[in-house]
């Protein structure tokens, strides 16, 4: 199928959310310009492949089960459905940033699962330990991915199939106990969470939130994927408070700070948040890093 979107689409852009790094083994981008992405659907799992012609259309095709959902949904994936109507910069450093980049929209996949599994394993440890797990889950656990896609192209591993690892595979994958727990929790009920898709922001991360392990920061990171949020701020986590501080303030602060500079935006405080990290705003690099920690060393 084609799709003509009424806006300048990046694809590089809306869907670095999804990505990580080389670890991401669900969605990868090959030689010819086509962006591939494996994912479990309320109808099964499915691939798309996506790819902008000069032109401006969007070429979509899809395979799998979840084939006919992951083609319907490919404009709100794209951002179709984010609405910045009511977005206005009270900061000039938001203000650069939303003229530099004019097409910084917030897609949507639709489905929970998925990135309920990632956000669960970026809990709470380095980026790399995280990408580690993930990437040996989505190789070991996962399924190949329907269609003609990359060789390594992997649909994430199920409910069911986390359900039945036994202990000494998570400890393989590097997944302490505290993380595993959340995502068997998660597991037992995952058909019930999609509904979160349906009600949408904080009453959306307030119904993932019901699951044990799954906290505000994790709720957040879901709902920007998911649906989208444009108001969910991944308060807990270890950069982007720093980010929004320095960028905002010109110093280095907390929830609570960071808080009070991004309240002027709601409900557009994740996309602030966004605009800032597309102008490249990172947290100030220097003090300690989060220590590595190999679980399955332990």
């Amino acid at each position: 199928m084609f799709w003509r979107p009424a806006f300048e689409v990046d694809l590089g852009k809306v869907l670095s959310p999804l990505k990580r790094g080389r670890g991401s083994q669900n969605i990868l981008t090959d030689e010819r310009g086509i962006t591939w992405l494996a994912m479990n659907t309320p109808d099964g799992p499915g691939t798309l492949a996506l790819r902008r012609h000069a032109d401006g259309r969007v070429e979509a095709a899809a395979w799998g089960d979840g084939k006919d959902r992951l083609l319907s949904g490919v404009p709100a994936l794209l951002g179709a459905d984010d609405d910045d109507s009511g977005f206005v910069a009270h900061h000039d450093v938001v203000a650069r940033a939303r003229r530099a980049h004019p097409g910084l929209r917030l897609g949507a996949t639709g489905v929970v699962w998925d990135w309920l599994v990632l956000a669960v394993l970026e809990q709470k440890v380095a980026g790399k330990e995280a990408i580690r797990s993930w990437a040996e889950l989505c190789r070991r656990f996962g399924a190949p991915a329907p269609g003609p896609g990359p060789d390594r192209l992997r649909v994430p591993p199920t409910p069911v199939a986390l359900r039945s690892l036994p202990d000494w595979h998570w400890h393989r994958a590097g997944v302490d106990i505290k993380r595993r727990t959340a995502l068997l929790n998660a597991a037992r009920v995952a058909p019930h969470l999609e509904r979160a898709v349906e009600l949408r922001g904080l009453e959306g991360r307030h119904w993932l939130r019901q699951v044990p392990g799954i906290g505000v920061w994790t709720a957040a990171e879901i709902a920007q994927r998911a649906w989208g949020d444009p108001d969910a701020v991944s308060f807990g986590d270890y950069n982007v408070p720093s980010m929004v501080g320095h960028a905002l303030a010109g110093t280095k602060t907390d929830d609570a700070g960071m808080a009070e500079l991004l309240a002027p935006y709601a409900p557009h405080r994740q996309r602030a948040v966004r605009y800032l990290a597309a102008a490249g705003h990172t947290r100030p690099r220097f003090g300690p890093r989060i220590e590595l920690r190999d679980y399955r060393a332990m």
